[in-house]
């Protein structure tokens, strides 16, 4: 059994859950703080995909505590294949809300120029800032799909 950076029952899968968690929970704390995020229906998936990634985080989150406390092994191959489903649905989703919003924030800024309209009402750096957390929650997400996948094809 290999126990690679972010397996789980282990510290750095700990770190890596509370990374994803705190990343999502960012995107989306900022993307609903910001006026007219309801203008488009990709904002709206976007806080929904990261209020979903903010769940499954920080439930592992909490299983590798449980895991460390009592210290289990949790490399067997049911935990692993429902980490490995869970984990990859949750990816998908999150880069297709990240890729959706960051493309309605080209057609803001670049093709319609919505954004430097002196009367613009709409919060475009929130947005970006917004998107920018989504894809890094995305990013530390994809390293633990990655490895849960690698994981899962050892046992």
């Amino acid at each position: 059994m290999k126990y690679l950076f972010g397996s789980p029952g282990k510290v750095s899968g700990l770190v890596l859950r509370m990374g994803q968690c705190l990343f999502a929970a960012a995107s989306l704390a900022v993307m609903a703080s910001a006026s007219g995020f309801s203008t488009a229906t990709s904002f709206c998936f976007l806080i929904a995909a990261m209020g979903l990634q903010v769940l499954w985080s920080f439930g592992l989150a909490c299983l590798d505590i449980h895991a460390l406390r009592l210290k289990k092994d949790l490399n067997n191959h049911i935990v692993l294949s429902l980490l490995v489903i869970g984990d990859w649905v949750t990816a998908i989703l999150s880069l297709a809300a990240a890729c959706s919003s960051a493309r309605v924030m080209v057609v803001y800024m670049k093709d319609t120029d919505i954004c430097s309209r002196s009367q613009a009402t709409l919060s475009c750096n929130t947005f970006q800032i917004s998107v920018a957390l989504a894809f890094v929650a995305w990013f530390l997400l994809a390293v633990s799909s990655y490895l849960m996948f690698w994981l899962l094809a050892t046992i």
